[in-house]
């Protein structure tokens, strides 16, 4: 569209503004996790290994838009807005083992699919797994195998 003072109506690029503008929420998501929206959110959809859930057909319009941009999906390049974001681990108390992509950007459960099948705990936090130990005879390497759990 062209500006106005080039003859045209002003009008922004209103998917690609929409967009962007749903992509602000998914970032706030990952930075607001106590205010009240994100609670409401957590109330409606519920939340499952960190991230709040889809919520299938029963997700508002708003919703289902910001959850396909969080995933990979939207207006825009597929993938815009995870491409472009990186979490800090810190102290490892906020982050998520296996789902959170603290590792090269890519996710441990996705990257070691057959390990994270066999992980006794999918939700631990990086802290966690550190406190219980890293070696080879460390806790933190739980695996279970149908009722059987290995250490």
């Amino acid at each position: 569209m062209l500006s106005k003072e080039y003859g045209g109506l002003g009008v922004r690029k209103l998917r690609e503004f929409n967009s962007t503008s749903l992509g602000k929420w998914c970032w706030r998501m990952l930075v607001e996790r106590d205010s009240l929206w994100f609670r409401v959110l957590e109330a409606r959809y519920g939340m499952e290994r960190g991230r709040l859930c889809a919520g299938g057909t029963r997700g508002s319009t708003w919703w289902r838009e910001i959850v396909r941009i969080r995933d990979g999906g939207g207006e825009l390049e597929g993938g815009w807005f995870g491409e472009h974001i990186r979490k800090k681990v810190g102290d490892g108390s906020d982050t998520f083992f296996w789902t959170d992509p603290w590792m090269d950007g890519i996710l441990l459960c996705k990257r070691y699919g057959r390990l994270y099948e066999l992980a006794d705990n999918k939700s631990v936090m990086v802290d966690e797994m550190c406190s219980l130990g890293w070696g080879a005879v460390g806790e933190a390497w739980v695996w279970r195998v149908g009722n059987k759990i290995l250490i």
